[in-house]
């Protein structure tokens, strides 16, 4: 009796309260619900991947691996697999020629195993996946595809997490003389721009140039507002090489160090 004599007089700030923030805790609600939404789903999809192309494909066999995929996408419509988007990717990498490529969001391994499948013998691939599910089972696709740990590194771990730590996975004398020239941005668009500074913060940016490559699934160009405007105000830096539908490419090379390529 007494809790209601002592709430009754609070009764009209906790309206106020509620009526002003409203909006807002709606708002994170539905960004909350939309999270678990796609995770659950992502979850659904990695797993379903995984059993179709593990079950299917001739293990050891890159090719037979990418083939099994394309081959799920054709009766399993995925966000995660995108002939388009493969497509694109190949291009940049047979152009960049990269020996240190760095890929945020692993999804079902699908670009993992068409990047390593580029990359010169003593190349290597860090992929980082925050959900342990997916980063599991990506993992071991990697592997059935025929490639070995010492050619690429799983983190399982935010992207926020895994940059600053970067240079313990690879060499140090690779990394401080070259950098990655590759970075395949696929995770959520909205840690694009601070990843790309904590890249630049840690130096983990080949001087002599680098390309990113933002993937925009379910996303317009104009959700990557914030860091297209990062890059145009610093032209000293950045440009963007090439813009489709659901890929841009932008380039960095350090100041100083800018050519006409």
């Amino acid at each position: 009796m007494w809790l209601m004599v002592v709430s009754v007089p609070l009764v009209p700030a906790i309206v106020m309260v509620s009526s002003r923030y409203r909006v807002k805790v709606t708002a994170l609600c539905h960004r909350a619900l939309a999270w678990a939404l796609r995770l659950v789903r992502g979850r659904v999809c990695v797993r379903s991947t995984h059993a179709f192309v593990f079950s299917k494909c001739t293990h050891g066999k890159v090719d037979s691996v990418l083939e099994t995929f394309d081959l799920y996408a054709d009766t399993h419509p995925s966000l995660c697999i995108s002939p388009q988007i493969a497509e694109a990717l190949d291009e940049v990498v047979r152009r960049v020629r990269p020996s240190r490529v760095l890929e945020l969001g692993m999804h079902c391994g699908y670009s993992s195993v068409r990047l390593l499948r580029l990359l010169p013998p003593a190349g290597r691939l860090i992929t980082v996946e925050l959900d342990p599910l997916t980063a599991d089972l990506g993992e071991e696709i990697i592997l059935v595809a025929g490639f070995k740990h010492s050619q690429f590194q799983v983190l399982t771990c935010s992207s926020a997490e895994a940059i600053p730590t970067l240079r313990t996975f690879t060499e140090p004398d690779k990394v401080s003389s070259e950098g990655l020239s590759l970075v395949l941005m696929d995770h959520d668009p909205q840690q694009y721009l601070p990843d790309l500074l904590a890249l630049e913060r840690e130096e983990l940016l080949s001087s002599s140039g680098c390309s990113v490559l933002l993937i925009y699934r379910n996303q317009r160009a104009e959700d990557l507002r914030e860091i297209l405007d990062h890059i145009r105000a610093r032209p000293d830096c950045y440009c963007v090489k090439s813009e489709l539908q659901f890929m841009m490419e932008i380039f960095y090379q350090k100041e100083g160090t800018r050519d006409n390529r």
